[in-house]
């Protein structure tokens, strides 16, 4: 694992996006498939990332929906040392409205620390079907 002291980019050419979002505050979250690691990086677009990891892809875990209950959701588990950002899309299926919820939760030594949300519908999300093993 390791911060990249280059600009904030997209997932580079070859990598496919596993998810990506703007928040409220202009950053952005994102997930990218680099083959034998999994990279996630959060912040501004016009800086240098606050957080950007390369993570071997066997640490990466996913939650897949198991296609019972109402909420249809899913995620990603990056870890970090005793940090774990696990980027989640989520949607309520029997609502009119299909409220869509997505971001990322940062859990610490397990603990639930912070939530920061997507904002809009600019979301791409490949969460679904995601070959990582599954998160325990």
């Amino acid at each position: 694992m390791f911060f990249a002291p280059q600009a904030f980019a997209k997932c580079a050419a070859g990598q496919p996006t596993i998810f990506s979002c703007s928040t409220a505050k202009g950053k952005t979250i994102e997930v990218c498939d680099a083959g034998k690691t999994i990279t996630y990086t959060f912040g501004s677009p016009q800086a240098k990332p606050e957080i950007s990891l390369n993570v071997p892809r066997d640490k990466v875990t996913t939650f897949q929906w198991s296609g019972i209950g109402r909420y249809l959701s899913y995620a990603v588990d990056i870890p970090n040392g005793t940090t774990t950002y696990s980027v989640f899309h989520g949607m309520d299926r029997i609502t009119k409205e299909h409220a869509i919820e997505a971001g990322v939760n940062v859990l610490v030594d397990g603990k639930l620390l912070a939530t920061v949300r997507c904002s809009g519908r600019n979301i791409v999300n490949n969460l679904e079907g995601v070959d990582l093993a599954p998160t325990p």
